[in-house]
């Protein structure tokens, strides 16, 4: 498997989670009266790199003509 192939997995786990973490805070936040907490757009930036990752695995795999 490719690194491409691999690290797309990786990142979309790794979003996943950074999100959940921020939606908890998010919501502990405005449990403790907090009105307009600090919302990063951490699924838009996910699907960036996973798009990313999808041009280069298409890239490579094309190149070098490997399955």
């Amino acid at each position: 498997m490719c690194i491409f192939c691999a690290a797309v997995p990786v990142a979309a786990t790794t979003g996943v989670a950074l999100n959940s973490k921020q939606l908890q805070a998010k919501r502990e936040a405005q449990a403790a009266g907090v009105e307009n907490p600090e919302v990063k757009p951490i699924m838009q930036i996910t699907t960036g790199v996973i798009l990313l990752l999808l041009i280069g695995s298409a890239t490579y795999h094309t190149l070098t003509y490997l399955p």
